[in-house]
Parts: structure tokens; C-alpha cells; sequence
């Protein structure tokens, strides 16, 4: 079995215990910018083994009452349609489903601020219909100079212009769709607006990563590099926080920069700044709840590499210049020491491939056993290895048919006679169906069935470049999945 790398529960506990420390620092008022993603952190959950992909949510819960969201949006990503690569809909849709997920949760949605708005049309037109959803919504324009110009920053014709958000919780955690919304903006917003009518109110920022008490070079923080390898982060040594403390402390390099213009802010507006660094400013409790570090290692390893056959993956697919994104991510394999060779599924389905002269795909099972698939008439790569991992996890012979051959092949002639597909073999979507079907009156089928929940943690292979259907699937089931920079056929067309 993996070995679970993280204590959750701990986590969960001391997190929660050091967000309540910064609000009482602050007499019962806090701004925290929360970065990276509140739902669904599989990055986390893949680097840090045990880390649950809702955790921050969990967090938040166990604050309860004292939490309130703000969600900020950049109206010029209104205006400009930006979508989510990892949803395919808009950031304006995203606000619309994390409100509603929020809700879901028990938490409170005080209401979105569009920044940097000048007027958009779309801008305005998405604050219109927020409002006649009921959501409260506020508008922060844009700050010529910032953010180096303190001056105008701090100032009625910088932050003084924007709305003030009516706030009634003593947690405003501020998050957004994406980067480059305006949090940190929003947040300084906010503490100039309180200090102006003599409330006394305070700025931190939770960041996941990289773990500020971890080595610079630790294949956790190298990991997010690689998560990051598109924007150009980089992590670095705290410089600040070296100075103030004598104590190494791994940071950012947006953070670092910008530190001294924070600081320069926050003592124009409170006459002095609450952090002697950019660590500082953090509540990251992650670093303390690592339990295996090599287990901890070992998965940021595979996550870099998955990461790497995913910039390259995307260059083919979307023909786009990433070149100086992939040769960072080569960079970072060497500096963690990171080779194909560490994730044995890569050399499984390149050979089943080369032996079948068909794409084939092959899995490393959570237990540690291998299994491969390979293309037939019937059956693509990917969903011949999801049945043979379902086999195997369910101690089934591998040359039973989980599904007989009469149940397919109607299914293979409705794809490509009624609904006029040019590839008769079934998707992972629609085998897991056919699957169900069977095991209603199979046993055997519905033995398989009952190891889909096994399958989270698996990590997979191809030797060609899945469809998106197919991918997407295996995802949904818990599995991490890779493959070479290459199409199964040589057509121009692949959508």
C-alpha cells in the first residue's frame, strides 16, 4: 500500500488554531488572502500522501461562524471571457458554482468585489445580474502606480476610491477564480478603509506553498515550482526573514519582491507594518504536519514528472510555444533527481505498445502490482486497462471477459452506424456502463464493480495521448495519469 506521507487530522487542528491566534493578534479582525484552491487541492493531495483535497474547507468549517468569503474577480477577465483550463467555463461561471459550493458547505458568502473596473461592459453587466441573484457586490478600481507608487496607493484618490465591504465576521477569508484577481489589493483596500474610521484590523495570507519550513531544494517545494513552472515563480530563501531572525525560511519570489512596498503600505496606513518578512505574514501549518518525508519525497518526484510529460503533452495538443516552460521543468527533474525510471509504468506501456504495435497504457496499482492494457477492436488503451486493474484489485482471473463479447459489439455498431463516430472502441465512460449492466447478472462483473473505490492512488501511463473523455474519467477515479507526446494516429484533427 502507499505510504501516507501527511496527518491530516493534525493538520486540521493546528491550522484552524493558528488562524485564530492571527485574528486575536489583530483585536478580532483578520483579512486572509487565500491562495491556490480552496476545493478539490489534488496538487497537495499528490505531493503531501494524506492530505485530503478538501482539507482548507474542512479548516474553515471547524471556524464555523467566525468565517466569512469574499470572492474577488478581475473585471478585466470578465470582459477578456477568461476561462479556467482545469473546468473549461469562465471565471465569471466559477464565481457562480463556488458561491454555491460554499453555501453547500454551511459557509457564508458576504459577497464579490470586481476589481480593477473601469467600465467594462461585461464587467458591468455580471454585477448587475449578481445583484439581481441577491449578491451583495462591491466595485475596486484601478490604481495607476501600484503597486510601487505608496503614495497614491495610500491615498483618497488610491485606495480611498474603492467601495468600502461591509463585513461582519471576524475571519474575511478573500479568495478568487485564478491569479491575478486582486486579493492582496482587496485586502490593503480594506485596512485602509477601517483605519479611516478608526477600526483596527489586520492582513494575512495562507499559501500552501511552497512550506516555508521545508529545504528550498526539498522535492515538496521543487514540486510546486514545477505546478508554477508557466508563471515563473520561483522559490527562494526569505531573505527578510534571514535578517529579522537569523532563520532560514523558504519563500516566493512575488512575495519577496513586493515585501517592502507592503510594508512601506501598511506603515502609511497603520504607522507600522505587523511583519518583519513575507514569512511573516503566512499561517502554513503544513510543514509541521509531515509524518513520512520520504513518502513525501517520493510522490513530489512523480508529481514533477507527470508534470513534465504534461508540458509536453500540451505543446502537441495545443500547438503552443511552452518550450521555455518545459526546459524549466527539465531543470527541476534535475535538481531533484528525478528520471523516468522512478515511476515504472512509463516502461511497462511503452513495451506492451511496441509488442502489440498498438497504444497501450499501463498502471501502477496502490498496492505496488503492475497491469497493463492494450488497444482492440473493441476497447481503447485506456479502457482495456481500466478492466484489468478492476481484475486485479478483485483477484480475478485476467482472461476472464468482464464483459461478453455480444454486449460490446451492439455498443461498437451504435457508436459508429447510428451515431456516426469513426472509432467503434469504447470510452472508460461507456465500458463502466456496459460494466454496470453486466454485473446486474454477473457476479464476477459486479465483483469488478466493487473495486472502482480502490482504484484512488493508482497511477497510470499511456503511450499515446488519451482523449479528453478518457482522461477526465480516470481522473474522477482517483487516478494520475501521464502520457508521451504523441498521437495515436497521424491525422491533422484530434477533437
Amino acid at each position: 500500500m502507499k505510504r501516507t506521507g501527511f496527518d491530516n487530522q493534525k493538520y486540521l487542528i493546528t491550522q484552524s488554531e493558528q488562524i485564530r491566534r492571527r485574528i486575536a493578534q489583530f483585536d478580532g479582525k483578520l483579512y486572509l488572502e487565500f491562495g491556490g484552491k480552496l476545493f478539490d487541492d489534488y496538487h497537495a493531495s499528490r505531493v503531501l500522501p494524506g492530505f485530503e483535497p478538501d482539507s482548507k474547507i474542512r479548516m474553515l468549517q471547524q471556524l464555523g461562524n467566525d468565517v466569512e468569503i469574499v470572492i474577488v474577480i478581475n473585471a478585466e477577465d470578465i470582459e477578456a471571457n477568461k476561462t479556467r483550463g482545469d473546468l473549461g467555463i469562465t471565471y465569471g461561471d466559477d464565481v457562480l458554482r463556488l458561491i454555491d459550493n460554499f453555501r453547500e458547505m454551511g459557509l457564508y458568502v458576504g459577497s464579490v468585489v470586481l476589481t480593477r473596473f473601469s467600465g467594462q461592459a461585461s464587467a458591468n453587466a455580471f454585477f448587475n445580474h449578481l445583484t439581481s441573484l441577491g449578491i451583495r457586490c462591491y466595485r475596486h478600481y484601478t490604481i495607476p502606480g501600484y503597486p510601487s507608487d505608496v503614495a497614491r496607493i495610500v491615498s483618497e484618490d488610491g485606495l480611498g476610491k474603492n467601495d468600502y465591504i461591509e463585513t461582519s465576521r471576524s475571519l474575511v477569508v478573500v479568495t478568487a477564480p485564478g491569479p491575478g484577481s486582486g486579493k492582496m489589493a482587496t485586502c490593503l483596500s480594506q485596512l485602509y478603509h477601517d483605519h479611516k474610521r478608526g477600526l483596527k484590523s489586520g492582513y494575512a495570507k495562507f499559501e500552501t506553498f511552497p512550506i516555508w519550513n521545508l529545504p528550498l531544494k526539498h522535492p515538496v517545494n521543487l514540486a510546486y515550482e514545477a505546478a508554477t513552472a508557466d508563471l515563473n515563480d520561483v522559490n527562494m530563501i526569505d531573505p527578510f526573514h534571514l535578517d529579522a531572525y537569523n532563520e532560514t525560511a523558504v519563500n516566493y519570489n512575488r512575495d519577496v519582491e513586493i515585501f517592502p512596498v507592503l510594508t512601506a503600505i501598511f506603515e502609511k496606513i497603520q504607522g507600522k507594518s505587523p511583519y518583519n518578512s513575507p514569512t511573516d505574514m503566512g499561517v502554513n501549518m503544513a510543514g509541521n504536519c509531515i509524518i513520512d518525508d520520504d513518502a513525501c519525497k517520493l510522490a513530489s518526484k512523480m508529481e514533477i514528472l507527470r508534470r513534465y510529460y504534461t508540458a509536453c503533452v500540451n505543446r502537441c495538443k495545443n500547438k503552443i510555444d511552452n518550450e521555455k516552460e518545459i526546459r524549466t521543468l527539465e531543470l527541476l527533474m534535475n535538481k531533484a533527481g528525478v528520471t523516468p525510471d522512478i515511476f515504472p509504468a512509463i516502461s511497462a506501456a511503452l513495451l506492451k505498445a511496441e509488442t502489440t504495435g498498438l497504444p497501450a497504457g499501463a498502471m501502477v496499482l496502490p498496492d505496488g502490482r503492475i497491469v497493463t492494457g492494450k488497444t482492440s477492436n473493441t476497447l481503447g488503451a485506456a479502457s482495456a486497462l481500466l478492466l484489468n486493474a478492476l481484475k486485479a484489485l478483485g483477484d480475478i482471473d485476467k482472461d476472464i471477459d468482464l464483459i461478453a463479447a455480444d454486449v460490446l459489439a451492439p455498443i461498437c455498431e451504435l457508436k459508429t452506424q447510428y451515431l456516426k463516430h469513426k472509432n467503434p472502441r469504447l470510452h472508460t465512460d461507456e465500458v463502466l456502463l456496459a460494466l454496470t449492466i453486466s454485473a446486474l447478472s454477473n457476479p464476477i462483473a459486479k465483483q469488478a464493480l466493487e473495486q472502482l473505490k480502490n482504484l484512488s492512488g493508482s497511477d497510470a501511463h499511456f503511450s499515446v495521448i488519451l482523449s479528453d473523455e478518457d482522461e477526465r474519467n480516470l481522473r474522477r477515479l482517483g487516478i494520475n495519469v501521464s502520457s508521451e507526446a504523441q498521437y495515436e494516429s497521424k491525422r491533422l484533427y484530434h477533437k
